[in-house]
């Protein structure tokens, strides 16, 4: 049942022989543990080795700690892991010390599919010096629904064909890194406006509308020699009942995690993937809710899932892994298949070969491609060519010292998820005082409240008000929304119509639903080193606007675009 010799493994002779002897030699234990790719938090090398899994994830940290990690690991490892990283946004998604290039909806606003190739290679290239070898990456959802609290930034956009095109470029990025890419996440994210951490989501499209979308997204990568795909706690039940007729509502609800029609008659037969599939983290709710661990566990896996991604409890995880094989709920022919693409994957990475030689983590002068002048530049240029100018009906711009001397920041932001660590407003106020500006970040405006200033008395005291919203897309919220009362510093828009007013992004691009009456709106997509200065140069007219909407930034209403 599994072409190792076909895309994406295409291994030769030697390659299938290792995969089989390596197969025929393993233990249970060492069969159970290669299933299992768990996030490293407190468990030591020895503790993971143990466990013999086949692969780990560390969260970002700084470059030579985690250089220390893998080397730990894969000199230990009687068979070479995969090591992970969530790369989304470049190398910063593995350690902290790599380059944030940006996020996916600031590349698809540069216009270039060229961005999306950099993103791809820089994010890869940068993983591979460490000697990490699998990007969590890239994300080909499709955001339709601007409410959603997880896609969004993350998305190349709501167009499947421009989705498609990058995807495509990422991938062509990765495979010269050498590292395998996941694409991410089956059946598609970005039909509900609901998060899978919390619960199983829906994509609720039909059968033929989600073919002519997420169906084609896949195909077309899988033809192009994606090595992994990254499976989401999302269901789709037009389809899972176009396989299974006569299925129950409850089961075509099911996440595609723990459905059997999704994973082998959608993705194998009908998408032709046959390569590895891992879950999501089966941390989230949307997996640990569907049904007792115990037996979920087993059946994600009998289900068609080779890689069970973190774990509540590793050991608890590899004891209903036991169970369930010996209950005879996960097969041996349905283990020894998960494995055979496990160590295909692995093969095709060259990992067993790199085993034999000692270079499976790169020497330590490797680590000079993070952060290098290249990839510096190239977020440099991104971040240029990705700020959107929504609107100026106000016709504000541009805003200059001479015209606007005195400036009131009022900013909303949060920390969020890698390189996203807060203190964006603090490097747009350096950004527009080192052009002139005198800028002041006021806790005083807030209306209604005690002592609420007057309104000539602020008109008397700035000349322009720049919002700043950092509010970064991020796991286990219901919404990414302007909400006024959890900053209360953050005065709302209430003197829109006595001082110019003017907003800026850097992260949700659908803030006009919360704030309309905002006339001058830009975004720019990124909180990196590169983005305020690029916003200010653009607001001050010395650069010119050239990034273009990826998505509908007015959200469907005609009063957002006013």
């Amino acid at each position: 049942m599994v072409d190792l010799k076909a895309k994406p493994f295409g291994l030769s002779q030697d390659g299938i022989a290792w995969v089989e002897d390596t197969l025929a030699a393993m233990t249970l234990e060492e069969k159970l543990g290669q299933l299992l790719c768990p996030i490293a938090g407190d468990l030591t090398e020895a503790e993971l080795l143990a466990c013999h899994v086949g692969g780990v994830m560390y969260q970002p940290t700084g470059a030579k700690e985690l250089r220390g990690h893998y080397q730990a690991l894969q000199s230990g490892a009687k068979i070479p892991l995969l090591l992970a990283a969530n790369t989304e946004y470049g190398g910063v998604g593995v350690t902290t010390d790599g380059t944030h290039f940006a996020k996916p909806l600031g590349v698809a606003a540069t216009g270039e599919d060229e961005q999306a190739y950099r993103l791809g290679l820089i994010a890869c290239t940068e993983t591979a010096a460490l000697g990490g070898n699998w990007s969590f990456a890239p994300v080909v959802d499709i955001d339709n629904n601007f409410q959603s609290p997880i896609t969004n930034v993350r998305t190349f956009g709501s167009d499947p064909e421009r989705v498609l095109r990058l995807g495509r470029q990422f991938l062509r990025g990765a495979d010269e890194a050498g590292v395998a890419a996941a694409i991410k996440h089956f059946p598609g994210d970005g039909m509900d406006g609901r998060d899978q951490h919390l619960h199983v989501t829906v994509n609720s499209l039909s059968a033929e509308a989600w073919d002519a979308a997420y169906g084609r997204i896949y195909q077309a990568l899988i033809a192009a020699g994606a090595k992994t795909v990254m499976v989401g706690h999302i269901a789709q039940p037009a389809w899972a009942k176009k396989l299974a007729p006569g299925i129950s509502d409850a089961d075509a609800l099911r996440p595609a995690t723990l459905s059997a029609p999704l994973l082998g008659g959608l993705l194998r037969d009908k998408c032709g993937f046959n390569g590895m599939i891992v879950s999501d983290a089966t941390t989230m709710l949307g997996f640990t809710c569907a049904m007792p661990r115990r037996l979920a566990v087993p059946e994600c896996i009998m289900s068609g899932v080779d890689m069970f991604l973190f774990n509540v409890d590793l050991a608890e995880d590899l004891q209903y892994l036991r169970q369930g094989y010996e209950e005879g709920r996960l097969t041996p022919e349905r283990l020894d298949e998960a494995l055979r693409r496990i160590l295909g994957l692995k093969a095709s990475l060259g990992l067993h070969t790199r085993q034999k030689a000692g270079t499976l983590i790169p020497p330590e002068s490797a680590l000079n491609v993070l952060r290098c002048p290249r990839h510096t530049a190239w977020a440099k240029e991104c971040a240029d060519k990705a700020v959107t100018l929504v609107k100026d009906t106000a016709g504000l711009l541009p805003v200059t010292p001479k015209r606007y001397p005195r400036v009131a920041l009022l900013s909303m932001e949060s920390a969020g998820r890698a390189g996203d660590t807060g203190g964006c407003a603090a490097a747009l106020r350096r950004e527009l005082e080192a052009a002139g500006f005198a800028v002041e970040e006021p806790q005083d405006l807030v209306q209604p409240a005690p002592n609420a200033p007057k309104v000539e008395d602020v008109k008397a005291r700035y000349d322009l008000i720049v919002y700043c919203f950092n509010l970064q897309t991020v796991s286990n919220q219901t919404a990414v929304r302007l909400n006024w009362k959890q900053f209360p510093a953050c005065a709302m828009p209430w003197l829109t119509a006595e001082v110019p007013t003017l907003a800026v992004s850097f992260a949700n691009p659908y803030h006009l639903y919360d704030a309309p009456q905002i006339k001058t709106y830009l975004n720019a997509y990124t909180f990196n080193e590169e983005t305020p200065r690029a916003v200010v140069e653009k607001l001050t007219g010395k650069a010119s606007f050239t990034g273009k909407s990826p998505v509908d930034a007015f959200c469907g209403r005609r009063d957002c675009a006013l």
